[in-house]
């Protein structure tokens, strides 16, 4: 019976080899039937099972992460981020062969988690005809005319915002800036908003934003299931803001306009999910980026006090032309804060808040020798180009003056590039100029405690999102 049993599991290892190896044959000639299928994987490494590099991603200087795996890897390599085997793309032309020139080879894609979160019709989510209906009324609405019109408003919504910090209280400068961008947020979305709706969707929304990067449990008590709930109230309160509207027969031009009143030559309007899927999106997309950039931009001028002294020569000389701030800023004297802008732009650089974007490559793809294969990930680094020494010689000094020249194509972009680059990146620059003028103009601050640091959540922001004291 022993010589009986040893030689069935003998047959029984066998025939599991062989099959093994019969499979293995198959499907290998299987892969090499195209000239596509014969690239290979990039070089690099998967990490640890189920978790992958997530962990050394998030709890590291992405610089560190990505320069060392560009030092042994390449520009071009493979990793397992976020529970999803990846391809990374360190170099302007991976960049633009993903998001320009092979767009239609790569759909957006986002954690489900996180799309439930926002809402599956949010435009950042979709590609083609109803992506580019989307983008072309948000467009219509921050047009340099619709954002001209918005200027006296925004002015306001900053001058309040200062006031609020200027109690000599310490304010953490993070949490602070994202007040002041969700109200612009707000401005470019409804225009002017009855104050009791503006302060649910605020407290409702902070719960969803709360949510968002929290583990994805619906278990009652959870931030998650918070948020979802929250998400919901959402939904009543835009729901009541569109009826009003349409009682009122409102026409107004902003972005809940634009969505209401189109209707194409079929008669098919947008529905009242999908407005408030595209609102919620606006709203994620126009805070956390932005309210990340400012704070920075505190810090980088705090750390050089000679700069901050000639960006505030700048502004004085328009605040004097303005009979010391009585007059409000022109559409005009935001266009003539050269190093502010200059500021802006390299504060985008180096804290690099969009370290990459999500890809996933809807067929197999060859890029540069290489297999990307249907359903993996692929993430254009933004951050290792804009930190790449080769197109901004010592990438980690923060220096404003290396805008004096345009970078070269396609390695300087802060707001992604392609059809699902950032449509309201004008307005957003925008509302940092007009807060930098009043900061720089009407008030002093200074760091508490430790300057050195960097937080993720998700976004990189400094240490305790910057503790500071704000004082005329």
């Amino acid at each position: 019976m022993e010589i009986a049993s040893i030689l069935a599991n003998v047959c029984l290892f066998l025939f599991s080899f062989l099959s093994y190896h019969f499979l293995k044959k198959k499907k290998k000639r299987r892969r090499n039937r195209t000239p596509k299928h014969r690239a290979k994987l990039p070089p690099g490494s998967m990490g640890w099972p189920c978790v992958g590099e997530t962990l050394q991603l998030y709890t590291q200087d992405p610089n560190v992460f990505f320069a060392a795996k560009q030092k042994r890897y390449g520009e071009v390599f493979k990793s397992h981020i976020l529970g999803c085997p990846c391809v990374m793309l360190a170099s302007p032309e991976g960049a633009r062969f993903v998001l320009v020139t092979h767009a239609h080879l790569f759909k957006p894609t986002y954690p489900k988690s996180k799309e439930k979160m926002i809402g599956p019709s949010a435009l950042f989510f979709h590609q083609g005809d109803y992506h580019n209906l989307l983008r072309r009324l948000l467009q219509s609405s921050l047009s340099p005319g619709k954002i001209r019109k918005l200027l006296p408003s925004m002015e306001s919504v900053a001058i309040s915002a200062l006031e609020s910090w200027s109690s000599g209280d310490i304010i953490n400068t993070y949490h602070e800036m994202k007040k002041f961008s969700f109200d612009v947020g707000i401005l470019s979305i409804f225009g002017h908003l009855d104050s009791n709706y503006r302060q649910t969707l605020s407290d409702n929304y902070h719960i969803v934003d709360k949510g968002y990067n929290s583990f994805p449990a619906k278990i009652p008590g959870t931030a998650y299931y918070k948020a979802l709930l929250a998400r919901k109230r959402l939904n009543k309160i835009l729901s009541e803001i569109i009826c009003e509207r349409k009682e009122k027969r409102l026409q107004e031009k902003d972005f809940l306009g634009q969505l209401l009143n189109f209707k194409n030559e079929k008669g098919e309007i947008i529905t009242e999910d999908q407005i408030a899927d595209n609102i919620i999106g606006v709203l994620f997309a126009a805070q956390d980026t932005t309210a990340s950039v400012l704070t920075w931009i505190m810090k980088y001028l705090h750390d050089d006090q000679k700069l901050l002294e000639a960006v505030k020569a700048e502004h004085m000389e328009i605040y004097e032309a303005n009979e010391r701030g009585k007059k409000p800023l022109t559409w005009a004297q935001t266009r003539s804060m050269p190093l502010t802008y200059k500021v802006i732009l390299e504060s985008l650089r180096v804290a690099s808040i969009i370290s990459f974007t999500f890809r996933e490559a809807v067929v197999d793809v060859e890029y540069n020798g290489y297999l990307i294969p249907k359903g993996w990930k692929v993430l254009p680094m933004f951050r290792s180009i804009h930190h790449n020494p080769e197109f901004f010689p010592y990438p980690h000094i923060f220096d404003p003056s290396r805008f004096e020249v345009a970078p070269k194509p396609n390695t300087f972009m802060p707001f992604g590039n392609g059809v699902h680059a950032c449509p309201g990146n004008n307005i957003a620059k925008l509302e940092m100029l007009v807060l930098i003028h009043h900061i720089v103009t009407k008030f002093r601050w200074e760091v508490v405690g430790t300057q050195n640091g960097i937080q993720y959540g998700p976004f990189p922001v400094p240490q305790r999102g910057l503790p500071a004291r704000f004082w005329r």
